[in-house]
C-alpha cells in the first residue's frame, strides 16, 4: 500500500476526473431537473404538453397549424396565377431573357416553348379573387383565403425541396416546422401526440415522401411528427393483448417507468425521458384513439360535404375530416400529404383528377372550422414544395422554383386578398417576393413566436427554423 501523497491527490482532482466520477450524480440531477421543469417530480415521465417558451413573444393569432401539402408541385399557372400573355405565346419559343443562366430541372438544354394555362379563371366571392374554375369549392371560400403569388424556393428536386420547405434547410437532421412548434409551444392535448401526419395518394403524379420530412432532427425525439395510418387502423396494436386488462397494463407501464428512471440516474441521456413519456402517451392513446376514430357523431351532411366515400378509406377527403377532429382535440401541428402533383406529362387529366381529390375536401375543412368557431385560431397552409414551369415539357410542366403560389387561411391571415405577383409569363416572382424563410417566420409570428428567439444550441451554433434569414410578411397578416 502506497503512502498518502497530498500533492498527488490534489493534482488528481482535475476537470476530467471530476466529470468522470460525478457523471452518475450529474445525470440524476439533470433528469430530476427535467422532470421538475414539467411539474412532475420524482421519476415520472417528461410531459409532452409544455414547450420551452414561458410565454409568447407577441400576440397569439393562431393556436394550431394544418398544413395541406400538395406533394409534387401543383402548377400555379393552372390554379392561382392567370397569365393571358403566356396563353397568347402558347407553343412559341419561350424568351431566352427569362431563362438564360437560370436553374432548370429536366428541361436543361431542351428547346423551350411557352405553355399557356390549361383552364379558365374566374372571379370568386365578394373579393373578386381570381382562381381556376376547376376549384369551385376552394373558390367558394375565396373570401377566407390569402393567396401568395410570389413565393420562391431554393431547391429544384423533390426530396431536398420538401426538406427545405419543412425544415428551412437541406442539411439532414434539421427539425421540421411542426417539431419547432411543439418544442416552443407544446401541445394542448395530453392524450394524443402534439404533431400528427397523414398521407394520401392521387391517381397519378405520386412523388414519394420521406419520413424525415416530419423528423425532430437535433431536437429531442419526443418532438417528432407521428404518422397515423390513413387507411384501416390509424395506430397499430392500440388494444391490449387478450387477457391483459387496463389495470394490468397500468402496472406494466409503472414498472417500466421505474426501471427507466433507474437507468436515467446512471446514464446521461435525455432520450430516456422521451422513452418514459412515449410509454405514458401510448397508454393514454389506448382510450383516446378509439374515440378519435369513432365517426358516429359526424352527420351524413358533414360526410357528404367533405366528399368522403367511406370514412377511413385513405383518401385526402377522409384525412381532412380527421384533421378537423385532431384540431378539436388540441393537436398542435397536423400535416396532410397528398401525393398527386408531379405532372411532367398528362398534365390536363392529372389536374382534373387532382382537383377532384382535394377541392371539395379543402373547401369543406375551411367551412367546417369556420362554423365551429375554430378558423380564427387555426392557420391553414395549402401548397407544394415548388411550382411548375411556364414552359411545356411534352404534355406536362417541369419543376420551377423562381415564382409560384400557395394560399393560407384563418389564424390571423388577411382574408380575401392576394399578395405579390410574378412577371407577365409567370416565371419570376417580381412583386413583394416571399421566400420559404419568410413564410416560416410569418407562421411563427402568427403563433406568437419571434423566429429569432426560438433556437437550440447544436455543435456550437444556434439552430433555428429560419436559419440566418427570414422576415415576417406583415402584408398577409390581419
Amino acid at each position: 500500500m502506497r503512502p498518502y501523497d497530498p500533492v498527488a491527490h490534489a493534482l488528481s482532482i482535475n476537470r476530467r476526473s471530476f466529470l468522470t466520477k460525478s457523471a452518475y450524480g450529474l445525470g440524476s440531477a439533470a433528469f430530476a431537473m427535467l422532470a421538475a421543469q414539467h411539474g412532475l417530480g420524482g421519476l415520472q415521465a417528461a410531459s409532452f404538453s409544455k414547450g420551452v417558451l414561458q410565454k409568447p413573444h407577441m400576440p397569439v393569432k393562431a393556436k394550431r397549424v394544418i398544413f395541406l401539402c400538395m406533394a409534387g408541385g401543383p402548377p400555379h399557372l393552372e390554379l392561382f396565377d392567370n397569365k393571358p400573355v403566356l396563353k397568347n405565346l402558347h407553343g412559341q419559343a419561350f424568351p431566352e431573357s427569362f431563362t438564360k443562366g437560370k436553374q432548370i430541372a429536366q428541361l436543361q438544354g431542351a428547346v423551350l416553348k411557352a405553355r399557356g394555362g390549361s383552364f379558365e379563371f374566374k372571379k370568386w366571392g365578394k373579393s373578386g379573387m381570381e382562381l381556376t374554375d376547376i376549384f369551385p369549392h376552394i373558390g367558394s371560400v375565396a373570401d377566407d383565403l390569402c393567396v401568395v403569388r410570389s413565393l420562391k424556393t431554393e431547391q429544384i428536386n423533390h426530396d431536398t425541396a420538401h426538406a427545405f420547405f419543412n425544415t428551412g434547410s437541406i442539411i439532414k437532421g434539421r427539425p421540421s416546422m411542426g417539431s419547432w412548434l411543439l418544442y416552443g409551444l407544446g401541445a394542448e392535448s395530453e392524450n394524443l401526440p402534439g404533431y400528427i401526419v397523414l398521407t394520401s395518394a392521387g391517381r397519378t403524379g405520386q412523388q414519394p415522401i420521406s419520413s424525415r420530412q416530419w423528423s425532430s432532427g437535433v431536437l429531442p425525439s419526443k418532438y417528432q411528427g407521428i404518422q397515423f395510418q390513413s387507411k384501416g387502423e390509424a395506430v397499430h396494436y392500440i388494444g391490449n393483448p387478450e387477457g391483459v386488462c387496463q389495470s394490468t397494463q397500468r402496472q406494466v407501464i409503472d414498472e417500466i417507468r421505474r426501471l427507466n428512471g433507474q437507468l436515467a440516474e446512471e446514464t446521461v441521456d435525455p432520450e430516456i425521458a422521451t422513452r418514459i413519456a412515449q410509454y405514458e402517451m401510448a397508454f393514454k392513446m389506448q382510450s383516446s384513439v378509439p374515440e378519435l376514430l369513432d365517426f358516429k357523431s359526424e352527420s351524413a351532411k358533414t360526410i357528404e360535404a367533405y366528399g368522403i366515400k367511406e370514412v377511413g378509406d385513405g383518401s385526402f377527403a377522409s384525412n381532412c375530416l380527421m384533421a378537423r377532429r385532431l384540431a378539436e382535440r388540441g393537436v398542435r401541428m397536423i400535416q396532410l400529404y397528398h401525393r398527386a402533383w408531379d405532372l411532367h406529362g398528362n398534365l390536363d387529366n392529372g389536374m382534373k383528377m387532382g382537383a377532384e381529390d382535394v377541392d371539395k375536401a379543402t373547401g369543406a375543412l375551411i367551412n367546417d372550422l369556420k362554423q365551429r368557431g375554430m378558423l380564427d385560431d387555426t392557420l391553414i397552409l395549402w401548397g407544394g414544395e415548388f411550382g411548375r414551369t411556364p414552359m411545356g415539357q411534352g404534355t406536362g410542366r417541369d419543376h420551377h422554383i423562381a415564382g409560384y403560389s400557395v394560399f393560407l387561411a384563418g389564424g390571423g391571415i388577411k382574408a380575401g386578398t392576394t399578395y405579390g405577383a410574378t412577371d407577365e409569363l409567370g416565371y419570376n416572382a417580381v412583386e413583394n417576393v416571399v421566400d420559404v424563410h419568410d413564410l416560416h417566420a410569418t407562421m411563427l409570428a402568427l403563433m406568437g413566436i419571434d423566429h429569432h428567439r426560438l433556437n437550440v444550441k447544436y455543435q456550437g451554433l444556434d439552430v433555428r427554423l429560419t436559419g440566418v434569414a427570414g422576415k415576417v410578411v406583415k402584408g398577409i397578416m390581419a
